[in-house]
């Protein structure tokens, strides 16, 4: 039952139901959110734990009305005027079934409002289902230098790995547990660590902080892209020995975040019940990594982003994502003409680490 599962709603009440679920290790545990197509009914956070890990549950959900202004939840009485005539229900009785990557699912409120869904998701796997086009080193740079400045984000990666956040790549979902539970002592932690003490109430240096912490390793809802092409191909051959031992090729996407940005709503909170992928630019705050790399950064509550996208292309008839990939056996004269731009382990990492890897790379053949 962990993951992600988006599907509609059946029964009383049709619309959109999306399921963030963790393993807990003896159950499972998270939060439903129901978001009904008739904007007269107000949208439901269920938040709910399994007795066990049986594959046919029956839990008690405790309810929750979503406030349509921010998409988090709220008490009933802060938004029952924008609901005039509408009681909310408190609790749902929820039975159900799994089975690999279904699931069914039944639930009565205490209202009597009946929901019904049976979601099927796409099995996983790690590999993108993105396709790419091969291109040389040449025809990548003449193609970027087509391209609009600012206008797109450019990512790279070793392989063509499915777009994906640490935080759900680590098997989390549950992005309420992830602000109630693991920032606070994150923080705690980081704080004998830097020299800014940052006020997550601040939104600023809240966005600052979780950018710091994802660019030092720790699993973050956050993607990390940049504006420059050549920052994006650093990345992308970085992890690729001298002495490549397979044809296979390194992977740079590409996204139009201006037409994004122009297309879709742009949200700045993590556990919002509304899907969504936007766009950030944070403060480099005790991060210095952060304007060497031309960093951007994309925050998202959506597991398969691939798949959200091209759904999102398809409704504007558009393309946003695309992809090039280049031979690892280019990776040599890829990193030796980037290290003639100053585009190094040295500038990309400031520091003992960066500097080391430098080096490494230009006194040692493997």
């Amino acid at each position: 039952m962990k993951g992600q599962w988006i599907g509609v709603t059946i029964g009383g009440q049709v619309g959109q139901i999306i399921l963030n679920v963790d393993d807990r290790g003896d159950y499972f545990s998270g939060v439903a959110f129901t978001l009904p197509d008739d904007k007269n009914f107000p949208p439901s956070a269920g938040f709910f734990r399994s007795q066990n890990k049986s594959k046919d549950f029956t839990f008690t959900a405790f309810l929750s009305p979503i406030d349509p202004r921010t998409g988090l939840p709220s008490e009933w009485k802060n938004i029952q005027h924008l609901y005039p005539g509408i009681s909310h229900s408190k609790t749902a009785v929820v039975t159900g079934h799994f089975e690999d990557n279904e699931l069914f699912i039944n639930a009565q409120t205490d209202v009597g409002i009946k929901i019904e869904s049976h979601i099927i998701r796409k099995p996983f796997s790690e590999r993108s289902d993105f396709p790419g086009e091969t291109q040389t080193w040449e025809e990548y740079k003449k193609h970027v230098a087509s391209l609009s400045e600012r206008e797109y984000l450019f990512r790279g990666q070793t392989k063509p790995w499915k777009l994906r956040t640490a935080f759900h790549r680590r098997g989390r979902y549950d992005l309420g547990r992830f602000l109630i539970e693991d920032i606070p002592k994150l923080h705690r932690r980081l704080t004998a660590r830097t020299k800014h003490v940052f006020n997550l109430e601040i939104p600023n240096e809240n966005g600052a902080f979780f950018n710091l912490a994802q660019h030092h390793g720790y699993p973050t809802p956050l993607l990390d892209w940049t504006f420059s092409p050549y920052v994006a191909a650093f990345f992308a051959f970085r992890n690729v020995p001298k002495k490549p031992e397979s044809d296979e090729c390194a992977r740079i996407f590409i996204f139009d975040q201006e037409k994004w940005k122009s297309d879709w709503i742009q949200l700045i909170l993590l556990n919002t019940a509304w899907p969504h992928f936007s766009m950030m630019e944070f403060l480099a705050i005790d991060n210095e990594r952060l304007v060497p790399q031309q960093a951007a950064t994309t925050v998202t509550n959506i597991d398969d982003v691939e798949t959200y996208i091209f759904k999102k292309e398809e409704e504007k008839k558009c393309k946003y994502l695309t992809a090039i990939d280049l031979p690892f056996s280019e990776r040599n004269k890829v990193i030796k003409e980037l290290s003639y731009m100053g585009i190094t382990a040295g500038s990309m990492f400031p520091g003992l680490d960066g500097a080391c890897e430098e080096l490494r790379e230009k006194l040692f053949d493997e």
